[in-house]
């Protein structure tokens, strides 16, 4: 596929696919968006920095939970139905947070708005690979797009409403996805099709495959790097900037992590592509997890500059988008599952990773100090590049040249995946 061709693929899509993926782009801001007021949330409602990461935990937990079940309610409900239940869930539960009183009702209210997250994101790779332009690869590459997009809008956003109070980001991410849910109400055509129906099950027994558990596996510590950096940073951060007189608030958090969501949706959509065709799936997971380690060693060595905390962070952004989409890929030809369940039981163990990371990272800090987290990060990035070495030959079949674009549509429109 040329260059010129990849693009028609990628950015002439049916509308509907263009609403899917907006309503994604704010479901990812979610995650983002608290990064820049978790300080002010500890500071303003007279909790520790463990607690206020809570927020991530409770959300990425529940997340994590539902999404092994999420393949069973969306062959029962039907996608578009699925979709805007999800929608429905954030809006609720986004709008509940911003009204909280205490941390511990925030907490709470996150993981309903992880229960929405999960029965919406876990249908939308679906929705999206079955309704877009040009196959499967392209699919994700947009999917991997909004999530980068939404990553790179979430903590601007939260930084610019933050200013004003820390309940703007989540009354603002409520209304924008009333719009995502009257997006998609009206343009994604109602299902012609019973989808085929997925067993309660299903979820947790798709982790027998060996290929998908050795995916899952490696994505699981990859998440509790991810986490740490996103959940943990601003703290060091703050503390390294106050250490020299600068006033260091959710503003400027916001702008800092806009920049990593900038390099990691410009490497999810331009870089992972190239790297991937030129060198394979998995030497480049290999080598760009190394990187990573590399670079959250210079993070645990460097966490009492806010100059090095700052450039490292935004750089990451880069390999971390590289690795999101590579992944995302791999799952999606690593097995012949129905994509549904296959995404949705791998997201479901990468997520309990995300969750376990701001859970103990305070805890972390406070045994060794600012660098700890980025230790136990460089660790875990280790144990990923080993699981993927010692798994390797179930993933062998990954990486060979792909089908034609219309091939592979007609296999996935023909297949169960949606």
């Amino acid at each position: 596929m040329s260059v010129v061709e990849q693009k028609q693929s990628i950015f002439r899509q049916p509308i509907a696919v263009w609403a899917i993926a907006f309503a994604c782009t704010v479901s990812f801001m979610g995650i983002g968006l608290v990064d820049p007021i978790l300080p002010a949330i500890s500071a303003e409602l007279d909790a520790t920095p463990t607690q206020a990461m809570l927020l991530f935990t409770s959300y990425l937990l529940i997340t994590a939970v539902a999404m092994f079940f999420t393949g069973f309610i969306s062959s029962g409900f039907g996608v578009k139905r699925t979709l805007l239940s999800g929608l429905v869930l954030i809006v609720v539960f986004a709008a509940l947070a911003g009204a909280s009183a205490t941390v511990e009702q925030i907490i709470g209210f996150r993981a309903g708005w992880g229960l929405g997250n999960a029965l919406f994101i876990s249908t939308a790779l679906a929705a999206i690979v079955g309704a877009a332009s040009g196959g499967s690869r392209q699919a994700v590459i947009l999917y991997e797009a909004a999530l980068g997009l939404g990553m790179a809008i979430g903590p601007l956003v939260g930084g610019l409403l933050g200013e004003v109070s820390w309940r703007g980001p989540f009354f603002g991410t409520a209304v924008l996805m009333a719009v995502a849910f009257i997006a998609i109400a009206t343009l994604l055509r109602k299902e012609t099709a019973k989808p085929e129906r997925i067993s309660l099950t299903a979820g947790l027994a798709a982790l027998r495959n060996p290929a998908l558990l050795v995916l899952a596996l490696t994505a699981l510590f990859y998440n509790y790097a991810f986490f740490t950096l996103l959940a943990y940073s601003p703290f060091p951060i703050e503390a390294a900037a106050a250490a020299i007189g600068v006033d260091f608030g959710a503003h400027e958090l916001g702008l800092v992590f806009f920049g990593w969501g900038v390099a990691l949706a410009i490497s999810s959509v331009f870089v992972a592509p190239l790297l991937t065709r030129r060198f394979g799936l998995r030497p480049v997971l290999f080598s760009v997890f190394a990187v990573l380690a590399v670079a959250m060693a210079v993070m645990a060595l460097t966490a009492e500059s806010a100059v090095a905390l700052i450039v490292v962070v935004i750089v990451s952004g880069l390999l971390l988008g590289v690795l999101n989409t590579a992944l995302t890929e791999t799952v999606m030809e690593a097995t012949d599952l129905p994509r549904s369940v296959a995404s949705s039981t791998y997201s479901g163990v990468r997520f309990l990773g995300g969750a376990i990371a701001p859970a103990v990272s305070g805890g972390i800090a406070d045994w060794l100090g600012a660098g700890g987290p980025y230790w136990f990060a460089v660790g875990a990035l280790g144990v990923s590049i080993v699981v993927l070495a010692v798994g390797g030959h179930r993933l062998a079949h990954v990486g060979r040249p792909h089908v034609a674009a219309a091939t592979e549509a007609a296999a996935i429109t023909a297949g169960d995946e949606v």
